[in-house]
């Protein structure tokens, strides 16, 4: 087996924006901050809610409201 190939590991704090804090093994380095993670996420939840970064539902209702509006007006 090679040597000094394998990357070096910490024990990491992971914090989530919810609110989650747990330690895990981790390559990055010994902070790992993360926006959405398995207790929050909407799939393992069973909650639904919408989850929009950055705006990307407003921006995808800005881009196809000329299509709504059309067809309201073809009515």
């Amino acid at each position: 087996m090679k040597k000094d190939i394998h990357p070096k590991t910490f024990k990491a704090k992971f914090r989530c924006h919810c609110g989650y804090e747990s330690e895990i093994v981790s390559t990055k380095g010994e902070n790992v901050d993360v926006e959405i993670c398995s207790n929050c996420h909407p799939f393992y939840t069973g909650k639904q809610r919408f989850v929009d970064t950055a705006g990307r539902i407003d921006r995808f209702r800005k881009k196809y409201a000329k299509f709504d509006e059309q067809r309201k007006t073809a009515e």
